[in-house]
């Protein structure tokens, strides 16, 4: 600024502001503030709006928002509409302070730290009616926000679409985008083609999350012709502009392929970029990546799923719990997974409150987290949630949160078990054994059919036992090979024990020591206590033809370490002695 220049402002406050504007449109912001502070400081409104602008932008003055902030304030004493808006939005933002009116001394103000805490939409809602009433359409689309989007008190959707129209009429790009938003929300069909346009103003005027809307609606058609390329190249341009949100979907799409072509490295970079931008999905979607890569980076998906977890996000926070109780890419630590499950079932998480049981039921957890488990399960459950209903029903069966109740345990079993597999094997159990129910072993051999039909594996053994031995029914042994002979082939030890009994005692079917000694040794290797003493006396004295006394006495002793009691050397099988707790032990 020219020392006439300086003379000149201080004599004449409105040409010192002609002139800052003069400057600032050759591109010197520098040479234009100090004339725009003399116009200011000497009230003109229009002064002062510019320079709490100069402020808010960094435009020939370091940015601070808080002298930002006092500018606007003293622009909009001075009835500046837009500055009423602008500050306004400000409050709508949390971005300004309580009090900026200017009075405490400038020097007290250069050092301040920038004002970030909640929304004001009680200072925001008069500053943006004073505005809108005043014809500003930034005004107005901001109060049609507040009215939309505000506390519920303060809420009026009619009078929100109102100042959006008004706005929008004024080619303000917020208020296109607003009323869209509007007409969205009141559904009439008819209003598509004027919600695209509208979306379509907005994007134009290059606000990044119009253009996203707008790829939106052309990848599906509303409203406008659905044109895949061209979506996909609007999510580029709103991802370019930085809008999270875009570049998460952009980067679902380069990964999984549909809108661009498949490239998942170039997808990844914009999923990082959407993530490190506040995108909580993009975070969960990374830790789920790297925890599924082959061989996995637990590390690295530890990493993502603790940003999206300390964001709020349920199921980041349940995989990341999991990562701690089992110490894959973190140092184990149970405490740690247990609060990480505890947020995430808090939160409603079904997954993570039946993670948490389970984890309970192994001795973990901190005493409280009964007691909300069985509370949890209970309030879906009423409801009409039947997963619930089955987990509450074994809280009752196993007294997590609850005294033990086997009558409560079987009435929630029998309300999930019109749903849910594993409730239909559990009710089918209590009736079986008369716990909690009366016992009634046709009844139980139904429920077990159901269940054994969704393939659940135990209720297949159970159901095999009762064909075989021919409790609540007609026998059928035929039946109960064959259903055993599926449940072994998925690996459930105790079908393999029971064809090792069934080959070894010739029930249904002729003997074959060689076939029970091959059952047993599949069941042994699996854990099967009983199976583990039938095969080492299979070994022991030669049943099937193979002598190994040192196998045979391994096996004995690995027996006798589950429990498993010495008998005879006969076959403890046979047939009025045959029962599900020798195939499911």
């Amino acid at each position: 600024m020219t020392i006439l220049d300086r003379l000149t402002g201080l004599a004449n406050p409105r040409a010192a502001l002609r002139r800052a504007i003069q400057l600032c449109d050759s591109g010197k912001p520098a040479e234009a503030f100090p004339l725009m502070a003399i116009a200011a400081r000497a009230g003109i409104a229009d002064a002062e709006f510019r320079v709490a602008r100069c402020y808010l932008e960094g435009s020939g003055v370091p940015p601070s928002r808080m002298e930002g902030a006092r500018w606007l304030r003293r622009a909009a004493n001075h009835e500046s509409a837009e500055a009423q808006a602008l500050l306004a939005a400000l409050y709508v933002a949390g971005l300004a302070p309580a009090e900026a009116d200017g009075k405490a001394p400038g020097s007290e103000r250069l050092f301040e730290r920038d004002f970030s805490g909640k929304p004001d939409f009680a200072a925001a809602l008069d500053l943006a009616t004073k505005a809108a009433e005043a014809g500003s359409a930034t005004g107005q689309a901001i109060l049609g926000y507040i009215l939309t989007s505000g506390p519920k008190p303060k809420r009026d959707a009619d009078a929100a679409h109102h100042w959006y129209e008004k706005s929008a009429l004024a080619g303000c790009a917020e208020g296109c985008l607003g009323l869209a938003l509007s007409l969205a929300r009141r559904g009439k069909r008819e209003d598509r083609i004027r919600i695209a346009d509208e979306v379509r103003r907005a994007a134009d005027a290059g606000l990044p999350t119009a253009t996203y809307l707008l790829a939106v609606l052309t990848e599906h058609g509303l409203g406008v012709v659905r044109d895949i390329t061209a979506a996909a190249q609007l999510y580029q341009a709103a991802a370019e502009k930085g809008l999270p949100s875009a570049q998460f979907r952009l980067g679902l799409a380069l990964i999984e392929g549909g809108l661009v072509d498949h490239d998942p490295a170039a997808g990844e970079v914009w999923m990082r970029r959407a993530a490190l931008a506040g995108n909580i999905e993009a975070a969960s979607l990374l830790g789920d990546r790297y925890a599924k890569t082959q061989p996995p980076d637990y590390a690295e998906a530890a990493t993502w799923y603790r940003r999206a977890a300390e964001a709020g996000h349920q199921p980041a926070a349940r995989a990341l719990a999991s990562l701690y109780l089992t110490g894959n890419g973190v140092a184990q630590d149970v405490e740690e997974g247990a609060r990480l499950l505890r947020a995430s079932a808090d939160g409603g998480n079904q997954e993570a409150q039946i993670d948490l049981a389970n984890l309970i039921l192994g001795g973990g957890g901190e005493p409280g987290d009964r007691a909300s488990v069985a509370g949890w399960f209970e309030a879906a459950a009423t409801s009409g949630d039947l997963v619930a209903a089955f987990n509450l029903g074994l809280c009752f069966a196993k007294g997590i949160g609850v005294r033990q109740d086997e009558g409560q345990a079987a009435q929630w079993l029998r309300r999930a078990a019109e749903g849910v597999p594993e409730a239909q094997y559990m009710y089918a159990r209590l009736l079986q054994d008369g716990r909690g129910v009366a016992a009634d072993p046709p009844r139980a051999r139904v429920w077990f059919t159901r269940a054994a039909s969704a393939g659940v594996l135990d209720a297949q053994v159970s159901l095999a036992e009762m064909l075989l031995n021919g409790r609540g029914g007609s026998r059928s042994p035929e039946t109960a090979m064959q259903l055993f002979e599926r449940a072994a082939d998925d690996g459930h030890a105790g079908a393999m024990f029971a064809l090792g009994a069934l080959y070894a005692s010739g029930q249904g079917l002729p003997v074959d020591q060689t076939a029970a000694q091959k059952w047993f040794s599949a069941a042994a290797e699996r854990g099967h206590g009983q199976a583990q003493l039938m095969l080492g006396r299979y070994l022991s004295n030669s049943l099937a033809g193979e002598h190994n006394l040192v196998a045979g006495r391994l096996r004995l002793e690995r027996a006798a370490a589950q429990g498993i009691q010495e008998v005879a050397n006969e076959l403890p099988i046979a047939h009025d002695r045959f029962s599900p707790q020798g195939a499911n032990r």
